[in-house]
């Protein structure tokens, strides 16, 4: 079904949606925010830029966004995949449990914010250029991978990655000696065991935006994990 979103608000573009599972095409779109929210069960298109909160609280629906996207996609997302062919905004991935978001170009500040672990669920986020800074903040569980790829010489994150950091892994394509990490994470070279883990979630990317997989693979990546399940115990527990 293709959907036109000219002149449309997203409540009524939400309620077209909800009326049948399947595929949806919309076009026309400029700026209609919480598209896709909490859906299940659908295979979404979109021509256009997407608002704030695109596919946010999303329970297992498919989106595909052929631009940009705006802040907070995938806003505590549980289940799904959402596949954006350009960059996005802050926030993406906040407070995400399950799912996975491919982004081919770069993602701003606070990228994979909050994101945890649910019920065995393990959230990914791969991004394909750069990332702002605080990426990875406070972030309780999942996999974060960046890629960097036509970075044109740009730090593959900005400042303060991983602060507050108490839960996953984080995995930055380059040696990132210039990276200043926070003491409560250990980042190191990743071995082979590492490159395998990720491997499955880089192949996917590469097949939606056509690259070469072992040309990826090839060059050195960077593993941050957090040295204690719970860095700042001592703030909340009485001893």
């Amino acid at each position: 079904m293709v959907i036109d979103a000219t002149n449309r608000s997203y409540r009524a573009i939400n309620n077209i949606l909800r009326q049948s599972e399947g595929k949806f095409h919309i076009i026309g779109c400029c700026g209609q925010r919480f598209l896709g929210a909490g859906m299940s069960g659908r295979a979404i298109t979109i021509d256009g830029v997407p608002g704030n909160a695109l596919g946010a609280y999303l329970d297992g629906a498919g989106i595909t966004v052929n631009a940009n996207a705006q802040d907070a996609v995938g806003d505590t997302m549980n289940d799904g995949e959402i596949v954006i062919h350009g960059s996005i905004g802050d926030a993406a991935g906040y407070a995400m449990r399950g799912g996975r978001i491919f982004v081919k170009g770069d993602a701003g500040y606070r990228a994979g914010i909050h994101m945890k672990e649910y019920e065995g669920k393990v959230p990914v986020m791969v991004i394909g250029g750069v990332a702002g800074s605080f990426l990875g903040e406070y972030q309780a569980g999942g996999v974060i991978v960046v890629l960097g790829l036509g970075s044109a010489g740009r730090r593959i994150v900005g400042r303060f990655p991983c602060t507050g950091m108490h839960g996953g892994k984080m995995f930055l394509r380059g040696a990132c000696g210039n990276i200043a990490f926070p003491p409560q994470v250990t980042a190191r070279t990743a071995d082979e065991a590492d490159l395998e883990e990720i491997r499955g979630y880089v192949s996917s990317y590469c097949a939606l935006f056509g690259c070469r997989l072992q040309e990826v693979l090839d060059a050195p990546f960077t593993v941050v994990t957090p040295d204690s399940k719970n860095p700042y115990q001592q703030m909340y527990v009485a001893n």
